[in-house]
């Protein structure tokens, strides 16, 4: 076996009672480092991604046969630090994963289950989920083609300014709604073509107004009175994409009701369609939207844009005791992209 100088004890954070209250839930832990087998790899994170659903994960809303205490995060990216004989990823190797657990300092994997990358960019580390949800979404389940009307709700987040840019790609109009004036100017930069911020204009009033035809694709990942605007403003053989409800993920139910029981009567009368997407369902395209994503990156058609928490009064997310910060900071609904911790410093950031 392959290793660089490793410490036998290792900092990780578990999920130790169900609770959509991260703080509540978690717990930082000391562990022993694990040893790869033959076909297995150890990283050594060095960027976390923060996602919406980590609390839906720490409130048992995935797997309900799921008991605490168990390993919590979704993404991560860093540095292949020790291999075993039959893995054909070796030491050295910056790598991407998307496996449960990924709020350690170290992380072990079947060599099969990692991505190798060019560097441990943290700029990488929003395609794992938010990039391949926007993309394989879009593409599968929205069915969008050029030319229509595509609605992003969220647009500023981690996975809506993926979706913004890869619709516009495709010869799409696109609106974004978001929350602040700042994030308007975020979405004209990425080339959205009618930012909305709700805080000021009614969603409802300018989709009315301005696309009396309706909406062909909406992204949809807000839930409650959103998803129900968004259902209201779908054109003829329009698709709603619900990739989210993040409205109510901090509440005990998981959600806030929107008034659904009308639905079929909204629906059937224009052909439409609501879809819901899994990302975990559409594993047979990981591989090759994976390598879109990161071709369209290199190439410069792609923006990937993290939020580190620069701007915060403490400054930027480093190592797992900020974590519960960055999921704080996400929930404020103040960050523009996908919010990122760093653990360790990167040695490379090309790409």
């Amino acid at each position: 076996m392959a290793s660089r100088q490793i410490p036998q004890v290792m900092r990780k954070i578990i999920c130790t009672q169900l609770s959509p209250k991260f703080r509540e839930s978690t717990s930082i832990i000391e562990a022993p480092v694990p040893q790869p087998g033959p076909k297995d790899v150890l990283i050594q994170n060095q960027y976390v991604g923060i996602n919406a659903s980590d609390i839906n994960y720490t409130a048992g809303r995935y797997d309900a046969t799921l008991k605490p205490p168990f390993d919590i995060g979704f993404e991560g990216i860093g540095e292949v630090v020790a291999a075993g004989d039959q893995s054909k990823v070796k030491v050295g190797q910056s790598v991407l994963y998307m496996v449960m657990g990924a709020f350690t300092e170290y992380k072990l994997l079947p060599a099969k289950h990692v991505i190798p990358v060019p560097s441990s960019n943290p700029k990488l580390l929003p395609f794992p989920v938010s990039g391949l949800t926007a993309a394989i979404s879009l593409d599968k389940v929205g069915e969008i083609q050029k030319g229509e009307k595509v609605l992003v709700t969220a647009a500023a987040g981690g996975t809506g300014q993926f979706a913004v840019q890869l619709a516009k790609l495709a010869g799409c109009h696109v609106i974004g709604t978001c929350s602040s004036e700042e994030k308007v100017k975020f979405l004209k930069s990425l080339g959205c073509d009618r930012p909305i911020n709700y805080k000021v204009e009614s969603v409802k009033d300018v989709l009315k107004k301005e696309y009396p035809g309706g909406i062909d694709v909406v992204y949809e990942s807000v839930g409650g009175e959103m998803f129900d605007t968004c259902v209201n403003s779908l054109a003829t053989k329009g698709r709603l994409i619900v990739i989210g409800y993040i409205s109510g993920y901090e509440s005990q139910t998981g959600f806030k009701p929107s008034r659904t029981s009308a639905l079929p009567q909204r629906l059937l009368p224009k052909s439409a369609s609501v879809r819901g997407f899994f990302l975990f369902h559409y594993t047979n395209y990981i591989q090759e939207y994976m390598a879109k994503l990161i071709t369209l990156l290199s190439q410069g058609k792609l923006q990937s844009v993290i939020d580190q928490g620069e701007t915060t009064p403490t400054g930027p997310f480093v190592g797992l005791d900020s974590v519960a910060d960055a999921i704080d900071y996400m929930y404020q609904g103040t960050n523009k992209g996908k919010v990122v911790v760093q653990l360790k410093a990167s040695t490379s950031s090309k790409l």
